[in-house]
């Protein structure tokens, strides 16, 4: 991989002229962290770079450098015409949320797809994706690495926010010897763990709360699927001051059940779909072919999907209808 990370620094270093840098739509700390670091490196290397996302992002996440740049308006596609877009976390760009506003440049892009996600396409001009990193953060810690260049404090704080939120704070599955080392370097130059733990974890309102109260107590088991499954409609959060950020980590928490092998969260969104986040501690199961089924995908043991429609209770059960 350090010839390619040779190859997009040279590309964005003398032939690059407006960049943009995408994290996936309602992006998470990895996807956000990842975009916002590089964003920093770009400035530091002189390149003219924009922060666009197709949604926006959660007030828990504006801590991160940069991210109170971050546009929405995909117009600004058609007025800077970019000759670069620099994906991350992103299987695809369809999933990033960017495909049209691609399509409606002028000129082709040169693309430059950085993730850790099997189900990736290779759809970049420029792929520099490692599925046995934990996070995107940990993947573009390593091309910086591969390139000597060390980050400073600020870069450190942002690529740790993705290595912890994609490891639930070094927990779950994903953590491994290479994360852990990742983190140790990351600490070490200067990332805030305290800082990103008080933003990303220690943060729960009690409106938030309440609606955890909400997914608990629907909890189901399926004991011949081996499953346990909860559910989330969009009225329950009427009322209570809640993001769909607030949900985040119901599904890993349930994977502590020790009565099941796999457990899911169902969730209804603002544009009519059912989001599905799947979990599993175990080697034996492969949840991201469960989320293939659906159309989505992830990693083996971390997968999610979101199909269209609503969550109906049906003799008992929660279905999609």
């Amino acid at each position: 991989m350090q010839e390619m990370a040779q190859q997009i620094h040279l590309h964005l270093t003398s032939r690059a002229q407006r960049v943009v840098v995408v994290p996936h739509k309602n992006p998470d700390g990895d996807t956000l962290g990842a975009a916002t670091a590089f964003l920093h490196y770009l400035r530091g290397i002189g390149v003219d770079a924009t922060l666009w996302c197709k949604t926006g992002t959660s007030s828990a996440l504006s801590f991160l450098p940069h991210a109170d740049e971050l546009r929405s308006d995909p117009a600004i596609w058609t007025d800077r015409q970019f000759d670069t877009v620099c994906i991350f976390d992103s299987g695809d760009p369809v999933f990033a949320g960017a495909q049209d506003c691609i399509n409606s440049l002028a000129k082709k892009p040169r693309i430059i797809n950085f993730d850790h996600h099997f189900t990736n396409t290779q759809f970049g001009d420029y792929n520099f994706v490692q599925t046995s990193a934990a996070s995107t953060t940990e993947v573009l810690h390593n091309y910086f690495n591969y390139l000597g260049l060390s980050p400073d404090s600020t870069m450190a704080t942002a690529l740790l926010t993705g290595l912890m939120t994609d490891t639930g704070n070094f927990s779950n599955p994903a953590t491994s010897e290479s994360s852990l080392r990742t983190g140790s370097e990351l600490m070490r130059a200067g990332g805030n763990y305290t800082a990103i733990l008080n933003y990303t974890y220690r943060n729960k309102s009690t409106d938030a709360l309440k609606l955890w109260g909400i997914a608990l107590s629907r909890l189901i088991i399926k004991k011949d699927l081996d499953l346990a499954y909860t559910v989330l409609l969009r009225s329950d959060m009427a009322g209570l001051k809640v993001t769909d950020g607030d949900i985040e980590g119901v599904a890993n928490f349930l994977n502590s059940i020790g009565e099941t092998k796999i457990s899911m969260v169902l969730k209804e969104t603002q544009d009519g779909m059912v989001k599905g986040s799947l979990r599993t501690t175990t080697n034996d199961i492969d949840v991201s072919e469960i989320a293939g089924g659906f159309g989505g995908g992830g990693h083996k043991k971390a997968a999610g999907f979101s199909v269209r429609g609503r969550l109906e209770n049906v003799a008992d059960e929660w279905r999609i209808v």
